[in-house]
């Protein structure tokens, strides 16, 4: 009796899709999170940069949401870029993705177990001519989702 051996071709076109397989589900779990804080930290500035202020504080953690009502947050940006530098838009360019352990946003505040901190800068053309600002960046997940924390440690 002759044992049949099976087609090469097939075990190569199984053996690929696996790695195929293996590799998606490698990166969905330990990059997805980096790529999940990067995009919300996109989609805050994306919103800055429109003057969309009240959609912009959805995306901040409810400790930065403590320090500034809804109101106050949207008024304040307002009065700050568009009213003082009459910069009505601004490009943003998102680099760094550095995970931290324990951070605090200030020295007395709740320690999280870990966050991911961006630097972002801001560059805005208005009537006192051409400037940019950086902005240092933290997020960590909330019930689920990923939120914006800035750092008050001075």
């Amino acid at each position: 009796m002759r044992r049949r051996r099976g087609n090469p071709i097939l075990v190569l076109i199984i053996a690929l899709a696996l790695t195929v397989v293996l590799v998606y589900l490698f990166s969905s779990i330990f990059l997805g999170s980096e790529r999940k804080a990067r995009k919300v930290v996109h989609e805050f500035y994306e919103f800055e940069s429109e003057a969309d202020f009240g959609r912009s504080w959805e995306l901040l953690h409810t400790e930065m949401q403590g320090r500034f009502g809804r109101g106050a947050y949207v008024q304040d940006r307002a009065h700050v870029f568009n009213g003082h530098f009459e910069a009505d838009t601004f490009t943003f360019d998102i680099s760094g993705a550095k995970k931290i352990k324990n951070w605090k946003m200030d020295k007395d505040g709740e320690a999280f177990d870990f966050v991911y901190a961006f630097e972002v800068e801001q560059e805005y053309h208005g009537k006192y001519g051409h400037f940019v600002f950086v902005q240092y960046v933290y997020v960590v997940k909330e019930d689920g989702e990923w939120r914006v924390l800035w750092d008050y440690k001075g």
